[in-house]
C-alpha cells in the first residue's frame, strides 16, 4: 500500500496509520467500543493496542487495499477510513467510522469524496460500494449522500458480538455515475 496524507479542510486531514499510532487507534476504539460494537465485529481485537497494530500491520502489508486510516482534525485521531480493493470484481468497498464527539462534521462524507475519486480515477475500479446495517442510519445517510444506489439488504450477513446478525443494506456506485451522482 502507498501511504495517502489528503486534506479535507484546513485542520482535517485522512492519512495512513503508521504502527506508531496503534496506542491512539486503540484508545479511540475503547473509548467508543459500546457504539461501535453495535455494528462492527472488529471492535473487542482493536481495544487492545495489539490488536489495533495487528490491523494497521495487515493493512500495510496489502499490495491492493488502502484501508488502514485515520481521519485526523488538529493533530487529534477522530476516526478511521478504507478502501478494500476486489480485483477479482475490479471493485471497491468503502468502510468508516468516527468518535461520537466528530458526527455531524461532514468529515465522513469528504473523506469517502477523496477514496471514490482515487478508486475511479487512480484505480480504475468500475465499482464501489458500501455495506451499512439496516439500522445504522447515520452510515446510511452517508451512502445516500453521495448518490450510492441502494441495491438490496444481505439477511442477517453481518456478524457482531459473537452470535448476533444484522442485515446489510448494500450500496453500491458506479464508475460511469461519478461525479453526476452528487453535487460536489
Amino acid at each position: 500500500m502507498t501511504p495517502i496524507s489528503w486534506l479535507l479542510h484546513d485542520q482535517a486531514l485522512v492519512r495512513t496509520f503508521t504502527v506508531e499510532d496503534a496506542d491512539d487507534l486503540a484508545h479511540l476504539v475503547d473509548v467508543n467500543a459500546e457504539r461501535l460494537d453495535r455494528w462492527f465485529p472488529w471492535v473487542a481485537v482493536s481495544r487492545q493496542p495489539e490488536g489495533a497494530r495487528g490491523f494497521i500491520e495487515r493493512s500495510l502489508a496489502s499490495e491492493t487495499d488502502v484501508e488502514g486510516n485515520g481521519i485526523w482534525v488538529e493533530g487529534s485521531l477522530v476516526g478511521a477510513i478504507g478502501l478494500s480493493v476486489h480485483t477479482a470484481w475490479n471493485g471497491g468497498e468503502l468502510g468508516y467510522w468516527l468518535d461520537a464527539g466528530a458526527e455531524g462534521r461532514g468529515l465522513v462524507t469528504r473523506a469517502c469524496k477523496l477514496f471514490i475519486d482515487h478508486g475511479f480515477q487512480e484505480l480504475g475500479l468500475n465499482r464501489i460500494q458500501i455495506h451499512s446495517a439496516v439500522d445504522n442510519e447515520r452510515s446510511r445517510a452517508v451512502a445516500e449522500r453521495l448518490g450510492f444506489t441502494q441495491e438490496g439488504v444481505l439477511r442477517r450477513c453481518g456478524r457482531v458480538g459473537g452470535d448476533r446478525y444484522l442485515d446489510l443494506v448494500v450500496y453500491g456506485l458506479l464508475h460511469d455515475e461519478w461525479p453526476r451522482a452528487t453535487t460536489r
